[in-house]
């Protein structure tokens, strides 16, 4: 017993020109390119699976854009072809307040009138608090967000005195061959491989 038949995707030939401008478009990201690609196949006549093979992608995907296609009839074709609003809470707190909560994790906390040799994440919570950065910070906020990436600085400097990368263990040894000084030991045996 065969299923409910799928919408027509339906294109007017401004739609079909647009679809395909964003196809051959070099700045288009290729997601975009990817749905544009979908949409052209399923209005000339391709079913989902068709489509899904023709494009190295799921039938899930072509369906999903499909839908997206025949529900957003009005709108702008790049809007036709975006994601929904996801849901979820809004940021929590700004670039700037994070900012200043790092440079008060920057500075000695002897200026703070702590008397502590180094921040804690607890200590930066309160002292946020404190000079009126947020209204209110977890310590597990500031500690998440210092230890996930947020903050990261090198030991000491990258860029002033990088030495050479480093070599594999096998590269660039000389192998003491009487008649090939040119040949190279390679892999953890020590086999001889002689430059050509």
């Amino acid at each position: 017993m065969p299923g409910p038949k799928p919408p027509i995707v339906l294109v007017t030939e401004d739609e079909r020109h647009a679809l395909e401008q964003l196809t051959h478009a070099h700045k288009t990201a290729q997601q975009l390119v990817l749905r544009a690609r979908i949409i052209l196949l399923l209005a000339a006549g391709r079913n989902a699976p068709e489509t899904a093979r023709a494009l190295g992608t799921t039938r899930k995907t072509v369906r999903l854009w499909r839908r997206h296609w025949c529900t957003r009839p009005a709108r702008p074709i790049r809007e036709r072809l975006q994601d929904e609003e996801r849901p979820g809470a809004p940021a929590t707190f700004t670039a700037e307040e994070w900012c200043q909560i790092v440079a008060l994790a920057c500075e000695p906390p002897g200026l703070s009138g702590r008397p502590i040799s180094q921040w804690t994440a607890r200590e930066l919570a309160d002292e946020a608090v404190t000079r009126g950065i947020v209204p209110q910070i977890s310590t597990r906020h500031v500690g998440r967000f210092l230890t996930s990436g947020g903050v990261n600085t090198a030991s000491e400097p990258v860029l002033a005195q990088r030495g050479p990368g480093p070599r594999r263990r096998d590269e660039d040894r000389r192998c003491d061959h009487p008649l090939r000084p040119s040949a190279r030991l390679v892999g953890s045996r020590g086999a001889c491989l002689v430059d050509r």
